[in-house]
């Protein structure tokens, strides 16, 4: 299950202050990070507290299931978070201390926010001018503190309101992001800048300053990146897929060819199903990689179905953290935003190398040996559908790690290779279109890309807003960026108090009694509110 995840502890450190030594000017600053001013819960250091214990836990759990009350460090850490200056010192503590080599701490970053109330505008600027993402900053800051601020930039892009994402998209901000285009930088911190420019661009307002932005020269690095798509250095792997992405689905220039018509498919006969994937998933143009960007647990089914028989397939790892690999039927149903895909129902059976867990019916159970996976490692996944004894077996790099035969007291046929991910998770498949690196030993298979058949227009991975274009979808998925964040039918012109949250119409706002966005009790209104909505207003 996607619920909370982490594997690999890491315990807290003492790291250098991101900030460095300010002059006199930064003091607001100098306060607010080395603890002097507090919020209720205490210093800032005990914030970082709270934030390493919440990795802690989390791994040390592996998981907590859907319903069950989060751990006491994480629920501290939401209570900092109740107001603005608290919410501030729980994102710095987090850029300060999260790890660059836990294998799911930026997914750490998504799971602490998810929760938290969001920040009305003053706080969001408050918290921009803070992190002082001018070319003038001394570069002090480690890697790891670069990465959780892109992080942290893509999390709020996609997470605020769109007037708030707008005033987030400064000119510090996005020359911050754009500087960190480049080879020289840790692979890490262009990938979490080119997810947080693909979070921005949601919003039209910010696509257009971004565009305007990158004719001054950025869009050159894109098209650099893109070459290192299929990259065997996993890193540089998700660099190349997302600059790709990007290149393909929201930056798109009429001069370049679209990678789905570049791409040769001959010989591929079974790809990842683009009519068998839940909502955001992201599919490469080869319909043989997959990828997963947001808050939600993503899944997909291959194309070729099983019926009986002995099958196999591999994968490549190309991030280490949570994702479950196998087998599925069409009964296995995808419920991304609550954290259920393969695995979490009786239909459907997978590996999970992160938690070393095998997952069938939402339950789980530990592989039987092995390490942890790692970028760059092989799963390879058999299904034995005969009888008398129908098996599910999961190899890394080759070494039996797991087994299962659950899923045969369910099912009998139909079965696909299937797989889910949660959120900064990509893998590359192969489903025989290329010599396998780990065939089991001792065991004759079958072949599904020697037995599968696909059309053209089967092999042919569209780009999303493409796609969205020929379904007659696309004029459902934008809305004027003044629209109501509700109906997007009217105006979006009411202010709520006190939080002074906006993107709402007055048809909308007087169905409000508490702020969608930091939940907070509604006293009034500003804005054009119908009568009766404001005489509620001021009754209350």
């Amino acid at each position: 299950m996607g619920a909370f995840h982490c594997k690999s502890c890491h315990n807290g450190e003492n790291v250098t202050n991101m900030f460095g030594q300010h002059g006199t000017n930064g003091s607001e600053r100098r306060r607010f990070i080395f603890g002097r001013r507090r919020s209720r819960s205490g210093s800032v250091r005990q914030t970082d507290s709270l934030v390493l214990q919440t990795l802690s836990i989390i791994k040390n759990l592996g998981l907590i299931e859907n319903g069950t009350e989060a751990p006491e460090a994480l629920r501290k850490l939401h209570w900092v978070a109740d107001d603005g200056d608290g919410w501030i010192q729980v994102v710095l503590s987090m850029i300060h201390v999260i790890p660059l080599d836990d294998p799911l701490s930026p997914a750490l970053i998504t799971v602490i926010l998810d929760d938290c109330p969001l920040p009305d505008k003053d706080t969001v600027m408050k918290l921009s001018q803070m992190l002082d993402l001018s070319n003038k900053t001394p570069k002090r800051k480690t890697v790891d503190q670069h990465r959780n601020i892109c992080v942290i930039l893509g999390i709020l892009a996609d997470k605020l309101p769109g007037p708030l994402s707008i005033a987030l998209l400064t000119k510090d901000t996005l020359t911050y992001l754009f500087n960190n285009m480049d080879l020289q930088v840790h692979p890490s911190i262009i990938l979490f800048s080119l997810i947080a420019l693909e979070k921005f661009a949601q919003i039209r307002e910010n696509r257009f300053t971004i565009e305007t932005f990158m004719k001054t020269g950025p869009l050159a690095m894109l098209s650099i990146f893109e070459r290192l798509t299929g990259s065997d250095q996993p890193f540089y792997a998700q660099v190349g897929f997302c600059a790709e992405w990007l290149l393909d689905n929201i930056f798109v220039d009429d001069q370049r060819t679209l990678s789905y018509l570049n791409i040769s498919m001959e010989g591929v006969n079974a790809i990842l199903n683009q009519e068998d994937a839940s909502e955001y998933l992201k599919l490469g143009p080869s319909g043989l990689e997959a990828r997963c960007d947001a808050c939600s647990f993503e899944s997909v089914r291959c194309t070729f179905q099983i019926n009986k028989g002995t099958w196999y397939y591999e994968v490549t790892i190309l991030t280490s953290g949570v994702m479950q690999i196998g087998w599925s039927t069409r009964n296995s149903k995808f419920i991304n935003h609550e954290g259920y895909g393969i695995g979490d129902d009786e239909y459907s059976v997978a590996y999970d190398g992160c938690r070393q867990l095998v997952w069938h019916g939402a339950r789980c159970t530990s592989c039987v040996s092995g390490r942890p996976w790692r970028e760059g490692d092989t799963v390879g996944c058999l299904l034995q559908v005969e009888n008398p004894s129908p098996t599910a077996t999961f190899y890394l790099n080759g070494q039996i790690v797991a087994f299962n035969d659950k899923i045969f007291q369910y099912a009998k046929s139909e079965f696909y290779a299937a797989a889910s991910f949660m959120t900064f998770q990509q893998s590359r498949f192969n489903f025989g279109s290329k010599p396998f690196k780990y065939p089991p030993k001792g065991v004759k298979f079958s072949i599904m890309n020697d037995h599968g058949t696909l059309d053209e227009k089967e092999k042919t991975i569209l780009p999303k807003q493409m796609r969205l274009g020929l379904l007659g979808l696309l004029g459902k998925q934008i809305a004027d960026e003044d629209s109501c964040t509700i109906c997007f039918d009217h105006k979006a012109d009411v202010m709520l108090y006190p939080c002074k949250h906006e993107g709402y119409c007055g048809n909308c706002a007087q169905q409000l009694t508490l702020c969608p966005v930091c939940r907070q009790l509604i006293d009034r209104f500003q804005g054009s509110i119908p009568t009766s909505a404001t005489a509620i207003a001021l009754v209350s």
